[in-house]
């Protein structure tokens, strides 16, 4: 069934008038808020599947589990995980519903306090879990925290994104309930320069990047991330920025922090601005580019060797539109296409509104390679052949097209929906929407999607993904009601420097 149109202004009309109950915690079960239209039946099978996720620890909401899919091996999926736990948060938060964000919170930073063992290596004391569960003991009558910071996870890599999305959500938080007093907590305040410490740390970097391991993010396989992947540079970008607004100016130590804070923000933003995006102007540069430059002139400052640009990137880059590619480093850039990067550039305004507006053209060129029959492809192309065999180690999961290898996952909606409203192209999300309600339910909410056009559902996909189901709700919730972008998105900070060069390292 596709999705009467309904104009923002008409829902947002229908909200203010309409009778609403306050969700409440009563006995261990929510009772959800009432609003008096459902635009699609899709929105409240979508509730009723959000509601049977949620975990509780001693009576309290504290989050939702990955998956609800009894027919598979359960793994980790019966966890509660910081980055999936996102959308779902920004639901309950659309709809009225703090508490259960309000715990999350709280319980993701007492587990942050704990002491974090790999082996005989200590982790830093700002890492935040990857995902966390809870035991129940009904005998004894006692709930029990077991957190995973990265020792139990495929690989062992720690989650670099985990303290970021941990940042934006209690910016989302502070913004949708207009309660300051979670973020001004004395214990919340040091979380968020623990977390700053590990990531500001001086060490032997040239670049204001962060550099990090393969499968430290979304993409947590063997995927050739490791350097300095776009998602987690633009995830960092965003979370200074949040901190930046929550952090208490007088208190001891900050003015230095906020200080460090501006610096590296220019530096970043400068950064990324020249040196990762990639537009038809820019790569006929790279193109062109001379090597073995050598002093602080050179402008092939990476030593990019101009064969190494893959074949399809000359097809794949229209006219109008461009991107932040997914990796810069020495002699190396990645010209991999990563929605969720890109998406959250914008959001933060790490991308300026020319780069934005360039993003959109591009998602909007390229509809059928990056939305296809599913929403959306979390990374374009994908690698196969050879290539794969090197970079993921044969990995089964990440074959081509599948997983995070060009799989297109439905959580997606979320991130896209946010950028549309922000640069003025809800008919963009819009029609993303309209191609998922066609057969997200009837597929049972699928983790991913397989194929050049996710066609197929996920060869291990799990069904009743929440993420899946929380995307679509709260991608449904920003365009019946704009407003709520405000917890996802910062203005373009004008006082930061926007200087931008265009690569001339060729010859006439």
């Amino acid at each position: 069934m596709r999705l009467e149109t309904v104009k923002s202004s008409e829902c947002l009309e229908a909200l203010m008038l309409s009778p609403s109950v306050r969700s409440t915690v009563s006995g261990g079960l929510f009772s959800p808020r009432i609003h008096s239209f459902e635009p699609h039946p899709m929105i409240g099978e979508a509730w009723e599947h959000l509601r049977r996720s949620i975990v509780y620890f001693r009576g309290n909401p504290v989050g939702t589990i990955a998956a609800n899919d009894s027919a598979e091996e359960v793994l980790n999926y019966n966890q509660v995980f910081v980055r999936d736990f996102v959308p779902s948060a920004l639901a309950f938060l659309m709809n009225g519903e703090s508490d259960i964000v309000k715990n999350f919170l709280l319980k993701a930073l007492r587990l942050q306090a704990w002491e974090k063992r790999i082996d005989n290596f200590t982790l830093g004391q700002g890492a935040m879990p990857a995902s966390f569960k809870v035991l129940h003991d009904p005998v004894r009558r006692t709930d029990t925290m077991v957190a995973d910071f990265g020792e139990s996870a495929i690989g062992r890599v720690a989650p670099v994104d985990s303290g970021f999305w941990w940042i934006i959500l209690l910016r989302a938080y502070t913004r949708s309930t207009g309660d300051h007093s979670l973020a001004d907590m004395p214990d919340c305040q040091r979380g968020i320069k623990l977390i700053l410490t590990l990531c500001l740390a001086e060490g032997f970097d040239t670049f204001p990047t962060l550099l990090c391991a393969d499968g430290c993010c979304m993409v947590d396989r063997r995927m050739g991330i490791y350097g300095y992947p776009i998602e987690i540079q633009a995830l960092f970008f965003m979370a200074l920025r949040c901190a930046k607004t929550m952090l208490k100016q007088e208190a001891p130590g900050n003015k230095e922090l906020l200080e460090r804070i501006d610096k590296r923000l220019n530096a970043l933003s400068y950064h990324m601005r020249n040196y990762f995006w990639l537009d038809h102007h820019q790569l006929n540069s790279i193109y062109r580019y001379k090597t073995e430059e050598y002093s602080h002139t050179a402008v092939n400052k990476f030593n990019v060797i101009p064969e190494s640009i893959p074949d399809w990137v000359f097809d794949f880059m229209p006219m109008r539109g461009g991107y932040f590619i997914g990796n810069v480093s020495p002699a190396r850039m990645d010209f991999r296409w990563f929605l969720l990067g890109n998406c959250v550039a914008i959001l933060s305004s790490m991308a300026t509104s020319e780069q934005a507006e360039a993003i959109m053209d591009l998602i909007e060129e390229r509809w059928e390679d990056l939305v296809g029959e599913m929403p959306l492809k979390i990374s374009y192309p994908a690698i196969e052949g050879h290539e794969w065999r090197i970079v993921t180690g044969f990995d089964p999961k990440n074959t081509r097209w599948s997983y995070h290898n060009g799989g297109s996952w439905p959580v997606l909606l979320w991130l896209l929906t946010a950028a549309c409203v922000k640069t003025g192209r809800p008919q963009m999300a819009r029609r993303a929407i309209e191609q998922a309600e066609q057969r997200l339910s009837l597929d049972g909410w699928p983790e991913y999607y397989d194929g050049k056009l996710g066609r197929y559902i996920g060869k291990q996909a799990r069904k009743l993904q929440t993420w899946s189901i929380a995307g679509y709700l709260v991608a449904k919730m920003l365009l019946e009601d704009p407003t709520h972008l405000g917890m996802v998105s910062l203005d373009e900070d004008r006082n930061m420097k926007t200087l931008m060069t265009r690569s001339a390292s060729w010859t006439v």
